[in-house]
């Protein structure tokens, strides 16, 4: 079984897009790190990122593997994966990406153990700086409007907060990928997608 050595949210940083719906890999990733034990070592309480200006990211030590918010913009995902990976020399199947796809429904998961960008900066900017799509990842859906034809529309939808009437949906959904996450993490990545794809 291929271990999870570092658990990558995809979102964009700062105050603007907090909350947003393109920002659900940071949302999974901050509910992961109230989930997972702390590291060896590290004290028991509530546990905070620190910024890794060299990794370009937001970085947290769990048991066994890394939590990660890379603090470049999204389509830029990819320089602060390949400098973590580099830099803790992590193979990208020892990885697992989080991020949004709005071609999947509200509340829907699928884990893959690799794949296309689909048309997702953010992965296409891994794809490119890793050089392989061979990488474990877990998507998050947020839905999309039916009218939306208009790129314009597209954006403002993923950057767009969550409304009321989506949040119960969005805290169940955040709760599973969690849970598919803690999965493959003891059971390996084929246990959680045959337990949680489709779900």
């Amino acid at each position: 079984m291929t271990p999870i050595r570092a658990i990558f949210g995809l979102g964009n940083p700062g105050p603007k897009y907090e909350d947003t719906r393109h920002n659900a890999g940071f949302l999974v990733v901050d509910q992961l790190a109230k989930r997972l034990p702390p590291a060896d070592g590290a004290p028991v309480g509530p546990a905070e990122f620190r910024h890794l200006r060299r990794l370009e990211s937001d970085l947290l030590k769990v048991a066994g593997s890394y939590l990660l918010k890379p603090s470049t913009f999204m389509n830029d995902s990819g320089i602060a994966v390949s400098e973590v990976c580099r830099f803790y020399r992590i193979a990208p199947e020892e990885i697992l990406v989080i991020y949004d796809d709005m071609d999947l429904a509200l509340g829907r998961l699928r884990l893959r153990a690799r794949g296309s960008s689909g048309g997702h900066n953010g992965i296409k900017s891994i794809i490119q700086h890793l050089g392989t799509d061979v990488f474990p990842r877990l998507k998050v859906g947020i839905g999309r409007q039916e009218t939306e034809r208009e790129q314009g529309r597209v954006v403002g939808h993923v950057l767009g907060k969550f409304t009321v009437e989506e949040r119960p949906v969005v805290t169940e959904m955040l709760n599973r990928a969690c849970d598919a996450v803690v999965d493959g993490m003891a059971n390996g990545l084929d246990h959680a997608m045959t337990a949680y794809n489709g779900s």
